[in-house]
């Protein structure tokens, strides 16, 4: 019989020294419980804690003992939504020249008639193994709570937690293991503590994926396969359930970039696998085209034996990270600086200023044929947007490489005047501040940039669904957005607060090189410290999100209220849709409550408006219930206009709602 200690010692120790101090004489005082001597139990769990403290073997069958504990290290008894899935590890190689590491699942086990509860936190758990070598790496997939669970006692809820713990075939340490991606990447995006599907709604980490997506699937059910197919959109397929997958969510976030996963770790002893082991199992997920058998689209081949002979790790690495290091290359090879002045007619100038990666001027003329677009948006009332989407002052200053007749280069900078009546001044300091988004994007092609008359041809252009044609994603990039503030009289202008949404936790998903809108209508806003007019404790430059309220006012945008468009509403509807952000956490850094002190009514539908904590809150709560809640504490849903913005500020949510980030749904008691 062999075992492996580790918190199972630490009890034993305990028993030790207590059976000690009973043989001289002493007492603890308690007579304590069967199984439980001396020590209370949990009797309400936060955190779930789970660890496989003990393997062993008899005759080849394994019994684990589980060691369950909350968050103050109390003891849990009493589960009854306990289970694991075990699994073994061939080695690369083993089933094939070529062929990787792959897990097979071994025995499933599950339901109080297959576990001992020993009435001290432990579980016992002895089952059988189909096909059990105790020479591979055994693993052990513990699982237990969620949503509707509770303890035997039927009241105490078990939030959920999944674990894996590896050994070697005898109960000890394990000699290898395939630990590729952490759990820390993959919540990244999606949120801890939630399921990271709708279809497995139980299941919250890629472990457990990995562990039962095994060797023991069809290849596209398995993990290696299936991990790349769900965040790209290669290939569209449905489940058993006829859900759809197109990976279209994924692969806007991820933008086929590997190592926005495959993030190198010391504590994955696999990290590089990804580029040192290639195999067609592995690359038809994404190269659907390829037929390796048939010799379509590669050379003929049968099995993985001869792939590492051309793919070595080194340039199987460039080939895929090529593309989104060339980006960001072009991306940092200019950047903007914007400033803007109001003068006695109350119009803006805007001045802008290329700069290179040094910092240093650029000459607008310079560079201006190899422009494929550069925006500038102005609004007014940076808190309370009053202009609205169709009242703003936009211009496309730059177009495929053709200055606007509305703009000059003076000086080698890009200037250009409003041309729309601002309405400053008709409610104090937010009210007189104009506040411009500057956007810009260069043609590029196979990495550099080039002169838009070069890609600006017939075969380059889509066309959107009012007959607009617009260059191709592929022949532009996106580059730094900046953001400038001007008020009536040389005042300090109005600014946006920016504590409640951090565009870092934006750019954890999306990555800096995201572009923003890219397509038919807007040139891909990059979001960068050049947006920054303020800085964190630690003289850091702060992020925000507020340029993108030139655009998403409080009357919405192109669609009205029709499609909540305005910046508190947008990002919760468009975030909800997609079904990957389920906690305040993953975007929030804070909530400033106090900024709704500044907001009026929100469009929440065609014509109709709420005030703003309702509208707000009903962005993502959208039951008829809440809404009957809200407007019985003189909130106003889809309303006129006017009666919206004149109870704006009578709201009473925050009377009894005292909202953080940690809990949302906290009430003052």
């Amino acid at each position: 019989m062999n075992v492996q200690n580790n918190k199972f010692k630490l009890l034993l120790a305990a028993g030790a020294v207590s059976m000690a101090l009973t043989g001289c004489g002493g007492s603890d005082g308690n007579d304590g419980n069967p199984g439980n001597p001396g020590g209370p139990a949990a009797d309400a769990i936060e955190v779930l804690h789970l660890d496989v403290t003990k393997v062993e073997y008899d005759n080849g069958t394994p019994t684990i003992t589980v060691f369950a504990t909350n968050e103050d290290d109390l003891p849990v008894i009493g589960l009854k939504d306990l289970g694991l899935v075990a699994a073994q590890l061939t080695p690369m190689g083993a089933t094939g020249a070529g062929n990787s590491a792959q897990w097979t699942r071994t025995a499933r086990v599950s339901g109080t008639q297959n576990y001992t509860d020993n009435k001290d936190g432990s579980y016992s758990l002895t089952f059988e193994v189909d096909g059990l070598d105790q020479e591979l790496t055994q693993r052990y997939n513990v699982y237990a709570g969620g949503e509707g669970s509770t303890l035997l006692d039927g009241v105490t809820s078990v939030p959920r937690r999944e674990i894996v713990k590896d050994f070697d075939g005898y109960g000890y340490k394990a000699l290898y293991t395939k630990n590729i991606v952490s759990h820390e990447t993959c919540t990244s995006c999606h949120a801890e503590g939630k399921p990271l599907t709708t279809r497995h709604s139980g299941y919250y980490t890629q472990e457990t994926c990995a562990t039962c997506h095994s060797s023991s699937m069809s290849t596209e059910s398995q993990w290696n396969h299936l991990i790349h197919n769900i965040h790209n959109t290669a290939k569209t397929f449905e489940d058993k359930y006829g859900k759809e997958y197109t990976g279209q969510a994924a692969e806007k976030l991820i933008q086929n970039n590997c190592k926005a996963c495959h993030v190198e770790s010391e504590e994955l002893t696999e990290w590089g696998n990804w580029s040192r082991i290639p195999t067609m199992e592995t690359c038809t997920s994404c190269h659907v085209d390829i037929d390796f058998e048939a010799g379509k689209g590669h050379s003929q081949q049968n099995d993985n034996s001869n792939c590492v002979a051309c793919h070595n790790a080194s340039w199987t690495e460039e080939l895929h990270t090529q593309d989104s290091l060339a980006k960001k290359a072009l991306i940092d090879q200019y950047g903007l600086n914007a400033e803007s002045t109001i003068d006695e007619t109350q119009t803006a100038t805007i001045s802008i200023q290329v700069v290179d990666a040094s910092g240093a001027a650029v000459d607008v003329n310079s560079i201006l044929p190899m422009v494929q677009r550069l925006e500038i948006v102005t609004n007014v009332g940076p808190n309370n947007v009053t202009l609205g989407y169709s009242g703003k002052d936009s211009i496309n200053a730059i177009k495929n490489g053709v200055l606007d007749a509305a703009a000059k280069i003076e000086d080698g900078k890009l200037v250009y005047t409003t041309s729309k009546d601002l309405k400053l001044g008709a409610n104090g300091i937010d009210s007189e501040t104009a506040f411009t988004f500057v956007g810009w994007a260069m043609c590029s092609d196979k990495g550099e940039f080039i002169n838009c008359t070069d890609v600006v041809i017939d075969e380059n252009m889509d066309e959107d669904d009012r007959g607009n044609k617009f260059l191709k994603d592929e022949f532009y990039t996106g580059m730094k957005a900046d953001l400038a503030f001007a008020a009536l009289d040389g005042k300090a202008p109005s600014m946006r607060h920016v504590d409640s949404v951090n565009f870092t936790a934006c750019a954890s998903c999306h990555t800096t090189e995201f572009e923003v809108h890219k397509g038919s209508h807007h040139a891909g806003f990059v979001m960068s410290e050049q947006l920054s007019h303020t800085k964190d404790a630690n003289d850091m430059p702060i992020i925000g999100v507020d340029a993108c309220a030139a655009c998403h006012t409080p009357d919405g945008t192109y669609a009205g209220g029709a499609k909540k468009g305005a910046l508190e509403m947008k990002l919760h509807v468009v975030h909800g849709e997609q079904g990957i952000i389920k906690d305040c956490a993953q975007c929030h850094n804070d909530f400033n409550l106090d900024a709704f002190k500044a907001k009026g009514a929100l469009a929440t539908a065609g014509g109709q408006y709420s005030t703003p904590i309702a509208a707000t809150c009903t962005s993502c709560h959208t039951s008829d219930s809440v809404k009957a809640h809200v407007e019985s504490q003189g909130a106003i849903i889809n309303g006129a206009k006017d009666v919206a913005n004149d109870a704006a500020q009578l709201e009473t949510c925050f009377y009894c709602h005292a909202p953080v980030i940690e809990d949302h749904t906290a009430v003052k008691m």
